[in-house]
């Protein structure tokens, strides 16, 4: 993104996409106002739309330009939104609904990024119904320390570190709790990093740094003492690992707009994708944010890019409105 120029977009009318009913609400109303507040400081007309209010087919597109999308979770990340969008022909900021329903299930983005050569950690998809005998058995194949996940959950809600047998039941019930599919997934002991793309170009790398063991909701949104640091100090050789893994996943899912990949670094300076997230926070707290903030954007040009590049893409694929 280095050497990108800012060009102030005229005056558009903008629906920015907030809310749902999904676990991660809270976070995405956060996500949808500030992306709301940046774009009327810069002179744009918004419209806020909560699907949990009122369903996108009931919505009066007729004069809006763009959807911004802020909808985390289900409804949003899931490719549900999207589908509406692109039947209605409305241009929308983030990854088509084929490939957002591909990367919301972290077992199959995992399986295309196997296909794709891209490392990810060992893992097994598992079921709330499957007998605990046969769990602790996939513990024991993929070695502890594990970590268990929902398959289609965001901001780390129900992931738990597991070091030991006597944990996994607990992380099990937190896991279920949410979906009634998971991962046990191996635990690359190591560094956590983050990469945003907008389209195919990397911003910043950043390194996160937490004394919770490992980047949990608690540390995202809670706690002050997280550390986001960026490259200075690193091998040049080991950040130029990260970015290449992190572009080559995106690609492997076939990502547009703004995304954000989820990486560990292990001991022997090996990147491990743990997940790509096709609408990531947009707080001034969020990664993203915090990444082109690195580069000289400020929220209001960063969301601006992200539409410029919306526009420019809708208009090479001939998205038409229904009629």
């Amino acid at each position: 993104m280095e050497g990108i120029q800012h060009t102030p977009l005229a005056p558009l009318s903008i629906a920015v996409l907030l809310g749902g009913q999904s676990a991660e609400r809270k976070i995405s109303l956060q996500s949808g106002h500030a992306v709301a507040d940046a774009l009327q400081q810069r002179g744009h007309a918004i419209r806020l739309v909560d699907p949990a209010m009122q369903s996108l087919e009931s919505v009066d597109w007729s004069g809006i330009d763009v959807a911004f999308m802020a909808l985390h979770g289900t409804f949003g990340e899931d490719g549900g939104a999207q589908e509406v969008l692109e039947r209605l022909g409305v241009p929308f900021t983030s990854s088509s609904a084929e490939t957002s329903r591909l990367a919301f299930s972290k077992s199959a983005a995992k399986e295309r990024f196997l296909q794709h050569n891209v490392s990810t950690p060992s893992y097994t998809l598992i079921h709330e119904t499957d007998g605990i005998e046969r769990i602790h058995e996939h513990a024991r194949r993929i070695g502890y320390p594990i970590v268990i996940k929902p398959d289609a959950q965001g901001s780390s809600i129900g992931v738990s570190m597991v070091r030991a047998a006597t944990e996994l039941e607990a992380a099990l019930s937190q896991c279920f709790y949410f979906e009634s599919f998971g991962l046990m997934e191996r635990l690359i002991d190591g560094t956590e990093w983050t990469l945003g793309m907008i389209d195919n170009d990397p911003l910043p790398l950043i390194r996160i740094e937490t004394a919770r063991g490992f980047f949990d909701y608690h540390a995202k949104y809670e706690d002050d003492a997280t550390q986001y640091l960026f490259d200075d100090g690193v091998d040049a050789r080991i950040l130029q690992r990260l970015a290449q893994t992190g572009v080559a996943a995106c690609q492997a899912l076939g990502t547009r707009g703004v995304a954000r990949v989820d990486m560990r670094l292990d001991q022997y300076g090996q990147p491990f994708v743990l997940e790509v997230n096709t609408i990531p926070g947009m707080t001034d707290h969020s990664l993203v944010p915090k990444a082109a903030a690195r580069l000289g954007f400020d929220m209001g040009q960063l969301c601006e890019l992200v539409l410029e590049r919306t526009l420019r893409s809708a208009q090479q694929r001939g998205v038409r409105r229904a009629s």
